[in-house]
């Protein structure tokens, strides 16, 4: 099979040093397509040492150049049918999120008015203008449309000239700002496609932007297929690739473990839609509102808002336009409480009464959250400081080697500050589903399994901590791994009932979604 190039000056190849992933580049775009895949291989592996194995993987790390082949495949298939050149059926993919089968289907569906189905992409329609053949070269001196000189102009076949500075100008200022592979004529309203062979003329000898531009055609096909994501972690720049699109985890050869639908770490077991709540409701100004309504009044008369700093109960709204009187303690008029204002005589006060009642349900809805973010926020400081473990843990397993035994025969201390790890942020994540949860049945059972995997796992925490250098190495072994398999199976348990109700439909939440 003849080999295709995205843009005649050559494949599309990536330097070592040129690695590219997702987070380079921000897009809003969605991905509803699925595309054929690649044939999952799995890579034989062992899970000595405490790794995971390869052997079960039912998805494929790939490098971005393992990605050409099939993006080459999927242009060849197009270019078969529709008789383009290869750069204007990559637009074409483009467009439709490089979904194929979407793609032909609505070709076939215009075969008696195919100027509609390329007026749609952006490409004037190859029966009437001969599109793709070749560039339009530079014609009679003329005004360039963009920096009105007189000079050589270079149209495409939308008719729109501009001199080669500006094209050059336009093409690279675009590749820098944008966040997408498909570019359009720099005319007002225009939205004939620009074709790569275009875009690669002018970028002959700009290196940089040629490379960025194809880093653009890469990013476009990872993020338009719902089987393909990119490892967010830092300068990684791999490819996941799985069978079926759903949130579940999946690590990378960095060692990054991650959710495959919204690229977060893994966060059983909170949903991702839950998470992304969870995150908004730490990072923005709804906390601090919350402490406001929590600590301070508002005037009964102007709603300006007070925070008392004095004993007095007897305040005057500081608004100029204002000055009202009222008790502090329950928001009624000043004047009907006279001197026996200690007495706050007004407490029947319907108005008063429904502020006060405002009042407390902010402060008990603040309580209630800090009091899961307090526990998510100590875990993950938690799991933070516990990363130095492994390096205690290296120095005892370099002193267990001194002392005749063999490198396998200590891994098991490398495994249980993993287990450790994994408990503290099953731990943090279950404070941050548990905020959203409704009280009920299945919500005690939850926060039963949720303290025992709590206590288990400071013990263990705990030993390896303190109790890891006075233990004698014969002994050491059986308690550190009756530890963390206990750990770990209280975690098990914890996540297969959450997992249960979420199958079964039981949990109930406080938030609609």
């Amino acid at each position: 099979m003849k080999t295709l190039c995205l843009g005649s000056r050559g494949s599309m190849d990536f330097d070592d040093d040129a690695a590219f992933s997702g987070s380079d580049i921000e897009s809003d775009n969605e991905c509803p397509s699925d595309d054929d895949g690649i044939v999952m291989q799995a890579v034989s592996g062992s899970e000595d040492g405490g790794g995971r194995g390869d052997s079960d993987r039912d998805f494929q790390i790939l490098a971005q150049e393992q990605l050409i082949p099939e993006m080459e495949q999927i242009i060849s298939d197009v270019n078969t049918i529709v008789g383009l050149p290869p750069t204007i059926c990559r637009i074409l993919l483009h467009r439709f999120k490089w979904n194929r089968e979407s793609l032909l289907e609505r070709y076939y569906e215009n075969t008696d008015n195919q100027q509609k189905f390329y007026k749609d992409a952006g490409i004037r329609c190859p029966i009437t203008s001969g599109v793709g053949k070749e560039r339009r070269e530079a014609v009679a001196l003329g005004t360039c449309g963009i920096c009105c000189d007189q000079s050589a102009l270079v149209g495409l076949e939308c008719a729109h000239k501009f001199c080669s500075d500006c094209w050059e100008n336009y093409l690279t200022q675009k590749v820098k700002d944008n966040s997408d592979a498909y570019l359009t004529c720099p005319a007002f309203k225009c939205e004939y496609a620009v074709d790569d062979d275009t875009v690669f003329s002018y970028f002959a000898s700009n290196q940089p932007m040629e490379k960025r531009y194809r880093k653009l055609i890469m990013y476009s096909f990872v993020e338009s297929n719902r089987l393909l994501k990119w490892c967010p972690g830092a300068d990684c720049g791999k490819v996941i690739k799985v069978q079926h699109f759903e949130a579940r985890p999946v690590t990378c050869d960095c060692g990054m473990t991650f959710c495959f639908e919204c690229s977060h770490e893994w966060h059983e077991p909170v949903n991702c839609r839950l998470l992304r709540l969870w995150a908004k409701k730490c990072s923005d100004d709804s906390e601090t509102a919350n402490w406001i309504n929590a600590n301070t009044k508002e005037c009964p008369k102007c709603q300006v808002t007070i925070e008392k700093d004095g004993g007095c109960n007897h305040m005057t709204c500081k608004n100029s336009a204002c000055k009202a009187e009222f008790c502090w303690m329950c928001l009624g008029p000043w004047e009907p409480h006279g001197s026996a204002w200690y007495s706050c005589n007004r407490f029947d006060d319907s108005a008063a009464k429904q502020a006060r009642d405002a009042q407390e349900r902010s402060r008990a809805a603040l309580q209630r959250y800090l009091h899961y973010y307090n526990r998510f926020i100590n875990h993950q400081h938690s799991l933070k400081l516990e990363n130095k473990l492994y390096s205690m843990v290296e120095n005892k397993m370099e002193q267990m080697q001194q002392a005749n035994f063999s490198w396998i025969e200590v891994q098991y201390l490398r495994k249980a500050v993993d287990v450790l790890g994994e408990c503290r942020r099953t731990l943090m994540y279950t404070y941050a589903f548990a905020y959203y949860l409704e009280r009920d049945n299945q919500t005690v059972i939850f926060e039963d399994n949720q303290r025992d995997l709590e206590h288990a796992t400071e013990q263990l925490s705990e030993f390896l901590e303190r109790d890891l250098e006075n233990e004698d190495l014969v002994t050491l072994k059986q308690r550190v791994q009756d530890k963390y398999r206990y750990v770990e199976q209280r975690r098990q348990v914890l996540l297969k009932h959450c997992a249960e109700g979420t199958e079964r439909d039981t949990w109930r939440y406080t938030v609609q979604f």
